[in-house]
């Protein structure tokens, strides 16, 4: 059983943030590397570092997930 006060404990940085992010906002090394959309989904850690950049936001939910984080989408 699970104890609610140890429920969270090692989790808090676990969560990480999906954003999208335009393609014109990126630095030239990264647009250079990227296909023709305009839209693209990065994954950011709690304290804002990009931690990945995919083509559509259920592949950054499943990319978080299978690295057993969790996933938020930041409006």
């Amino acid at each position: 059983m699970i104890d609610k006060e140890n429920f969270y404990v090692g989790k808090e940085n676990r969560i990480v943030y999906v954003k999208s992010v335009d393609v014109e906002d990126l630095p030239d090394y990264i647009r250079s590397q990227m296909p023709k959309k305009t839209m693209l989904y990065a994954v950011h850690n709690s304290d804002g570092e990009r931690l990945a950049i995919v083509e559509k936001r259920d592949m950054a939910f499943v990319l978080a997930r299978q690295n057993d984080l969790s996933p938020v989408m930041v409006h």
